[in-house]
């Protein structure tokens, strides 16, 4: 936690947060005397009916089960047009304005370029209120204006201040925390600061913006970054909700609208410039956009530095958005931004559970998805670039995403396809989360120093080792396989190039890859035991051959997966570790090529690993509208395999094995262990293996090493990437737990 420095002070800090820069015609204050309903109706939504009721409430208070109370100009409800939503009330659409203390400003964009024709988008992008986001717009309107207010104020995002997380072992003793006299806000002005209490157990540290290095260059930044991007800023915006947001929500899209319609100095410079920094990847896929030059985004990315190194002196939820989606670039995967970010993420508590808080319910849903998208980035991170992870379980205490952490309107009612694409990126983001977790638990049991340590000092058992401690983890890939919702299967919608879905993008190529990743970190070091073991001859070569046919059967399945992409896929959104994963399907290859017991097996990884490049080439050289994104992804991969594979160059020749004799041998070793395991009869870690794991065992009896048994190529119609049937199915084993089916 960083030290502040000492203010001195005359008088008390105003506890409530200074107002926004509004334009002249915005001036002027709220007074909630005058709407007696708004005020009861936020405290107690169940609240009576008041004069001026209306004998119905509109749609929207309708909702969230609040008073409705007509404006004295009867263009609408109060909330309605304090948020510069329609209300249902009209019977005909009222003129776009909001109305303030008789001061009248329109809502719609006029940054929007002249003659622009793309009428869907226009409305797609109007202001609407969410039952489940407890009205996002008129709460964070409302609690930026100064004044007494009884509403409860956001705590990562506010105007003038920024939070720090008080922890157990500072300087701060939490008991005597618990003395201090709190106001109805919860807050508490002390010499050092103004402590915020949202809940009986966690404490925050409320500090000045003003005392903080870059501060007087907030305005002068964002106008900046915005010239830079001028006149298609409010396009570029279009475009990241449109095509990055769906599959990465990690924005309050309708909270960041209704600010950029005010004004773009209401946000952080570096979360600006990093919308724009991605959307620009995709300048392409835009009509309005494509025929004119880019913006410079070498300068906006350097903004982007000197802005967001500022920032992390005054961390805000603004802070962590904006590393995120820098990350995501396909040259942003650094680690240690990542360390930062995590840095950042304790120091506002993001690694807490926020239920119970007493912030505003949309906050709380905003901090659950930056939580579980930290925790995603330092997982794939920990795995792309070999680095320990930094969130470990024994201090995080997320719960997991539900519904109501997604602002349940987000897409225009008249616009089917938008909602279809929302609802499809959301259920994306939650089986992410759920994948990353069972990839948490992979690099835990296997990569960390201790797993690794404790594999090395189990000698010439490691190998049973390792599978004992795989089977559950490969239980949980296949359950969780199994269980993805129909709408992000591979097979969805998106994979029939009818007129109305080739045009569309579909990001659940980045999760299927991920899937892949998972399961081949998992094998990798199988076959690795296998090789350290294999020198001394003590793995059961039945034993061996079953690890082989499954890893080659994960190989298969990852190498037909990637052939199968579509240019709505390769042009999507791709999260950051897509390109490594990617070179990660041929560094295994590789690795099983460099293991192979014989010539005809390392000829037949060498035949697919040439196929496999080949299927990157052709994705590489796709073009059209977003291109460049999947080009870049692609071409890494390639790089990578081609240094693996050079490598491969100065292995010694592999033996000739005699192909017609290697079925035979196989089921010669396969009576061998089941004659082995009954003679053992339990004992240490051994076990009888049930039945079923017997019949399980014995049906990869067939599988040659040579040519994998008929085993289809990547670019055979007939492989079967469905992943039912291909996973390599083990049972205890003499001291060998491995995968069940």
């Amino acid at each position: 936690m960083s030290t502040p420095s000492a203010v001195p002070r005359t008088a008390p800090i105003a506890i409530a947060p200074k107002p926004p820069r509004f334009p002249p015609s915005r001036q002027g204050s709220i007074n909630l005397d005058s709407y007696p309903g708004l005020r009861n109706g936020f405290d107690s939504p169940d609240s009576g009916s008041i004069n001026g009721h209306p004998a119905h409430p509109c749609e929207a208070c309708f909702r969230r089960r609040l008073d409705c109370v007509m404006s004295d100009d009867e263009e609408g409800c109060v909330r309605c047009v304090l948020s510069g939503a329609e209300c249902s009330l009209l019977e005909s659409p009222m003129p776009r304005k909001r109305k303030l203390n008789g001061f009248a400003e329109d809502s719609i964009s006029k940054r929007s370029s002249p003659g622009r024709s793309d009428n869907r988008r226009r409305r797609h992008h109007q202001p609407s209120l969410s039952s489940t986001t407890a009205s996002n717009s008129l709460i964070e309107e409302m609690a930026n204006f100064g004044g007494p207010t009884l509403l409860k104020r956001s705590l990562g995002l506010q105007a003038d201040r920024y939070s720090q997380y008080i922890g157990p072992t500072t300087d701060f003793e939490p008991s005597l925390i618990n003395l201090s006299s709190f106001d109805p806000h919860d807050e508490s002005l002390l010499a050092r600061g103004t402590l915020r209490r949202v809940s009986e157990n966690d404490t925050f540290l409320l500090l000045p913006d003003t005392n903080t290095p870059g501060f007087e260059h907030l305005v002068e930044d964002a106008d900046a970054i915005e010239a830079i991007v001028a006149p298609y800023g409010r396009e570029l915006i279009d475009l990241y909700f449109r095509i990055v947001h769906p599959g990465f929500p990690i924005i309050q899209k309708t909270v960041f609208y209704e600010k950029y319609e005010r004004s773009h100095r209401e946000f952080s410079p570096p979360l600006l410039a990093a919308i724009y920094i991605l959307a620009i990847n995709w300048w392409d896929h835009s009509d309005d956009l494509a025929p004119n030059p880019r913006p410079d985004v070498r300068e906006l990315e350097r903004y982007v530095r000197t802005t967001l190194a500022d920032a992390m002196y005054r961390p805000k939820l603004s802070t962590i958005q904006a590393g995120l989606l820098l990350s995501q670039r396909p040259e942003g995967d650094q680690w240690a931004p990542t360390a930062q970010l995590v840095a950042i993420g304790q120091e506002l508590g993001l690694h807490l559970d926020c239920t119970n808080w007493k912030i505003p319910p949309w906050e709380k849903g905003l901090r659950k998805r930056l939580a579980w998208a930290l925790y995603m980035q330092d997982k794939w991170g920990a795995l792309v670039h070999g680095r320990p992870s930094h969130i470990f379980s024994s201090n995080w205490a997320v719960q997991q995403l539900t519904p109501n952490d997604f602002p349940d309107v987000e897409w225009d009612e008249n616009e089917a396809e938008d909602k279809i694409d929302i609802e499809r990126g959301r259920t994306l983001f939650v089986q992410m989360v759920h994948l990353s977790q069972i990839l948490a638990e992979t690099l835990e049991t296997f990569y960390t120093l201790q797993a690794t340590q404790a594999v090395r000092a189990a000698g010439l058992q490691g190998t049973q080792l390792v599978l004992s401690l795989a089977k559950p983890i490969q239980l949980k890939l296949k359950e969780w396989h199994s269980g993805l919702p129909a709408s992000i299967r591979m097979d969805s919608t998106f994979q029939t190039n009818t007129p109305s879905t080739s045009s569309r993008l579909s990001s659940i190529g980045y999760l299927h890859l991920a899937y892949f990743a998972t399961e081949i970190s998992l094998h990798r070091r199988i076959i690795r035991s296998l090789d350290a073991a294999g020198g001394g001859g003590t793995v059961d070569p039945y034993i061996q051959h079953i690890c082989r046919s499954a890893a080659k059967a994960r190989l298969i399945s990852a190498m037909d997966f990637v052939n199968r992409l579509t240019p709505s896929h390769l042009r999507s959104f791709w999260y950051f570790a897509s390109k490594t994963n990617f070179a990660l399907i041929g560094t295994f290859g590789s690795l099983l090529w460099a293991t192979s017991p014989g010539r005809e097996e390392a000829d037949w990884y060498r035949r697919r690993l040439g196929e496999y490049r080949w299927t990157l080439s052709v994705s590489s050289s796709q073009r059209g509208p977003g291109a460049a994104k999947g080009a870049l992804l692609t071409e890494f991969a390639m790089g990578m395999l081609d240094i693996s594979t050079g490598l491969l160059k100065t292995l010694p020749e592999k033996p000739l094995l005699s192909r017609s004799g290697s079925t035979v041998d196989m089921e010669a070793a396969r009576r061998s262990s089941l004659l082995a395991l009954g003679a053992a009869g339990g004992g240490g870690i051994s076990t009888v293996p049930s039945m079923t794991g017997m019949s399980v065992l014995g049906s990869f009896s067939g599988l040659a090493s040579g040519e994998g048994s008929g085993m289809a190529s990547p670019r055979s119609p007939t492989s079967d990437s469905s992943d039912e049937g291909m996973y390599g199915n083990f049972s205890a084993t003499a001291g060998m737990a491995g995968f069940a089916d």
